[in-house]
């Protein structure tokens, strides 16, 4: 699925890895969790970031059906073995930072799409993660709602200081919230082009329609056709 892939990731950084279907995106979000097993080469660990504070968020909420939302927030610790007590003022503050407090009773069946991709990105902000993975969590909601999301966990990430790996499709998107951008190509699975974004945080909607901004999506524009089309040279932006 990858050949060649070398990828370092700083402490705090937000990195977003971008790429034709197939490419190997997915895979690398699974290698870095342990998720999948390596065949060669590692994956190593920095004293600031451990696998151990490590949460992971899949393209969808796979929320429990029967279960209100708290409940489903609570999963991860009672896993875990927390503490009724200890776990009940986690949930609150997960909900909090996603804007759910209030809907602790509800159940998934009540929510929309955006509220729904809210309690599985809670379930995972539980555990109190320093790195956090995030596998195309947005892809299937509106325009609107999307945008939303992408400003709040912009904000959340600010306050938190995770380190962020976010694989997503849209380019858009992938400009807005990424100080990286990673270009991949397929078959096998490689990096084409590592393109800084050097943008200033906060951002805000009307970045998106800045000049620079623009030139940024056209960069990785240009190097996502050339991943799709053939093959390319590794190149540092």
């Amino acid at each position: 699925a990858l050949n060649d892939v070398n990828l370092a990731i700083a402490p705090s950084e937000f990195v977003s890895l971008v790429g034709p279907s197939g490419c190997g995106k997915s895979t690398v979000l699974r290698l870095i969790a342990g998720l999948s097993r390596l065949t060669s080469g590692t994956v190593e660990w920095g004293d600031a970031v451990s696998r151990d504070r490590l949460a992971f968020v899949f393209q969808e909420a796979s929320l429990m059906p029967w279960a209100t939302i708290q409940d489903n927030v609570r999963l991860p610790l009672r896993l875990s073995g927390v503490p009724k007590p200890r776990a009940n003022g986690a949930i609150a503050q997960a909900l909090d930072m996603v804007g759910l407090t209030g809907c602790e009773t509800a159940y998934p069946r009540q929510l929309s799409g955006g509220m729904k991709m809210r309690v599985s990105i809670a379930r995972s902000l539980v555990t109190q993660p320093s790195l956090l993975l995030m596998d195309e969590p947005f892809g299937a909601l509106d325009e609107i709602t999307r945008s939303k999301l992408n400003s709040d966990i912009l904000d959340l990430w600010q306050r938190q200081q995770w380190t962020v790996v976010f694989v997503t499709h849209n380019i858009y998107e992938a400009v807005y919230l990424s100080q990286r951008v990673v270009v991949m190509g397929a078959r096998p699975g490689r990096i084409i082009a590592d393109i800084p974004i050097d943008l200033p945080y906060p951002r805000s909607s009307e970045l998106r329609t800045s000049t620079l901004y623009n030139d940024y999506c056209r960069d990785v524009a240009h190097y996502l056709t050339e991943a799709t089309l053939g093959d390319h040279t590794p190149s540092l932006v």
